[in-house]
């Protein structure tokens, strides 16, 4: 049954003004009956008066074993009711705006289910609702889109599904991680190139602009980009056309422009890493996607989805409240990967929370000195590891000292010790940061690959952080 709402109340409640809930969907007085109906039916909604004690994060958790996708949403006393387990409950509204109302905002929440449904979007959660619902504004539209998202939230995704309900349908989308090459390398793979244009070229070579021609590109990882490329992205965000490499002859590219990244490019903007111009051009609309643990009433319904034609997989309460404690740093990706481990090690039994706690414990080894906190850009974390490096060194330092002075004669130790100047003001966490990476590029003898890894950090941060620095 398509769009079924059930409405959960206590028929003992006297209202001032009763409403007729049987016009807004079917009305049950007592739990079993949900279990019954939500078992052998589709169920998309339930509407659960507040003052039904018996609905817990367990008995939501059970409703969701027949269908993850099923919203379940509070009915009380006030408009701004926020005493909810977002985990479980999906929303409130106030029982007492009217038929007139509570149906409209039905009728938005099953709305906003069949965009999700559309554009392939696996959740319940307002914040994809509102992913959705921009997609739908934009989809038909020419307008460039920049999706901003941390690495796994499902980009490409999104991606997708503004080609495929675009006008342009019919034709290629092309992707390609602009993280992923070097300058030249991109400028060739985006653009083309001449015969002879450089050192083995030996043929000539159409572009991704030329092949996605009428269709979309979508430019992943766009802020990795270099200054000269982003030029040249924005002459054909501009006026269309490019040069292929070794070519003197103006192209003409029909393409629409979909853009990602994982950071916010407003610092890359700050640091003139990043054109001004380029950024305006390339998100005209911007899409942000949610890391996984501001959406966690989604893990539910992704198993589910992840688990769809292996019947006899499920998990237990206490897996399902380990996974939703866990902060997920590899977002919905992440997930998959677990799914996808449980189904080739345990594809017939329940998954139990010993299970989820030795992927936690093996996911925490595999990133033995990255924060447990998410929510973070790359770029973030990187920032707060050289950070807590540099506080456990400056500690190891002071205690060092004391050591050292203390077995000396007279004097104190501040006596015997004359700090730096730095030491003394206490320095900026930006000195701080600086000092550290040259100390540790001392220790490495230059080398950056094994500077990286010893300060936890990415190979590309650590290279924003030697040009800011100007230590290159």
């Amino acid at each position: 049954m398509i769009n079924q709402t059930l409405i959960f109340i206590d028929p003992r409640r006297e209202d001032e003004n009763p409403i007729d809930w049987s016009e807004i969907g079917q009305v049950v007085t007592e739990l079993s009956e949900i279990y019954q109906i939500v078992k052998e039916s589709r169920v998309d909604l339930i509407l659960i008066d507040d003052s039904r004690s018996e609905i817990k994060p367990t008995v939501a958790t059970k409703i969701h074993r027949f269908n993850g996708l099923t919203e379940i949403w509070l009915m009380t006393n006030d408009d701004f009711y926020e005493d909810y387990n977002s985990e479980y409950i999906d929303g409130s509204f106030s029982r007492y705006q009217g038929l007139e109302k509570i149906s409209r905002k039905v009728k938005n929440i099953l709305y906003g289910k069949k965009l999700l449904s559309q554009y392939g979007i696996i959740g319940r959660s307002t914040r994809m609702k509102a992913v959705a619902e921009t997609i739908d504004r934009v989809a038909t539209t020419e307008v460039p889109v920049m999706i901003v998202g941390s690495s796994g939230t499902g980009k490409e995704l999104v991606a997708n599904a503004l080609h495929r309900f675009s006008n342009r349908s019919n034709n290629p989308f092309v992707a390609i991680n602009c993280g992923a090459l070097a300058e030249g390398v991109l400028e060739s793979e985006l653009f083309g190139h001449e015969r002879g244009a450089f050192t083995g070229s030996v043929a000539k070579r159409e572009g991704l602009f030329h092949k996605a021609e009428k269709g979309s590109i979508f430019l992943d990882e766009i802020g990795e980009t270099k200054l000269d490329t982003q030029v040249k992205l924005l002459r054909v965000l501009e006026d269309g056309t490019y040069y292929p490499v070794g070519s003197s002859i103006a192209r003409h590219a029909d393409v629409r422009v979909i853009s990602a990244t994982n950071r916010d490019l407003t610092e890359a903007l700050a640091e003139k890493e990043f054109r001004e111009d380029l950024y305006f051009r390339i998100g005209v609309v911007k899409i942000v996607l949610p890391p996984l643990f501001e959406r966690k009433g989604d893990i539910q319904p992704l198993l589910s989805y992840f688990w769809e034609g292996y019947k006899k997989m499920d998990f237990s309460d206490s897996a399902l409240e380990l996974l939703i404690k866990y902060d997920w740093p590899g977002n919905v990706r992440q997930l998959r990967n677990f799914a996808d481990r449980m189904i080739a090690l345990k594809p017939n039994e329940l998954v139990r929370d010993q299970d989820v706690q030795a992927f936690i414990d093996e996911q925490h080894s595999k990133l033995d000195h990255l924060p447990v906190s998410t929510g973070k850009t790359v770029e973030e974390a990187g920032q707060e590891l050289i950070y807590r490096a540099i506080l456990q060194m400056g500690t190891e330092i002071k205690l060092l000292r004391d050591l050292i002075t203390s077995h000396l004669p007279g004097g104190t130790p501040e006596d015997q010790y004359e700090e730096s100047e730095s030491m003394k003001s206490g320095g900026t966490m930006e000195q701080m940061e600086e000092m550290m990476i040259k100390q540790v590029l001392e220790e490495t003898g230059g080398n950056r690959k094994e500077t990286a890894k010893k300060l936890g950090i990415g190979e590309r941060t650590l290279y924003r952080k030697l040009k800011k620095y100007n230590l290159r």
